[in-house]
């Protein structure tokens, strides 16, 4: 039985509520992805192309810092990554995420929230943040008001 880590990162709260979800569905531990400069709502502001989100995700090389570095991936052979999907992909934040620690052996299931959109580019663009022996898999976008238990039939799909 492999342990399991839900981290995840989450502007306003939508995708905290599937990550705490898909925890308890996996039984996981969770771990929060928090940037050491919360966003505001105004930094969420995608229709301003000034706003902090939108300078961000027009930089692929920008990488938000992280309040902290204590999410224990050692302890874990499958970490669920969550995050919005911003611009057709993952905020900058989750490369910062995946570049602070080694995940060589260990697999990746990626979830997300979205208002309009799948993964995009997603994968293609984590890759890059990981080791070659790293396994990322596209996991699924998790929208509207999901369930434990249809959660929890996902997870036992994936056979980890």
């Amino acid at each position: 039985m492999s342990k399991k880590l839900v981290a995840y990162f989450s502007a306003s709260g939508v995708t905290e509520n599937v990550a705490r979800k898909l925890a308890q569905a996996a039984g996981a531990d969770l771990y929060e992805i928090k940037p050491e400069v919360p966003y505001t709502e105004a930094d969420l502001d995608w229709r301003n192309k000034n706003s902090r989100s939108s300078v961000e995700m027009q930089d692929k090389k920008f990488r938000p810092a992280l309040a902290d570095k204590n999410a224990g991936i050692d302890n874990y052979d499958v970490i669920f990554v969550g995050f919005p999907v911003w611009w057709y992909v993952a905020p900058t934040i989750i490369n910062t995420f995946l570049e602070s620690y080694d995940f060589s052996g260990k697999t990746i299931v990626l979830f997300a929230t979205s208002g309009s959109s799948g993964f995009g580019k997603t994968v293609e663009e984590l890759k890059c943040s990981v080791s070659d022996t790293t396994v990322i898999k596209e996991g699924k976008v998790l929208n509207g008001n999901q369930t434990v238990e249809a959660i929890k039939e996902w997870v036992d799909e994936l056979n980890l």
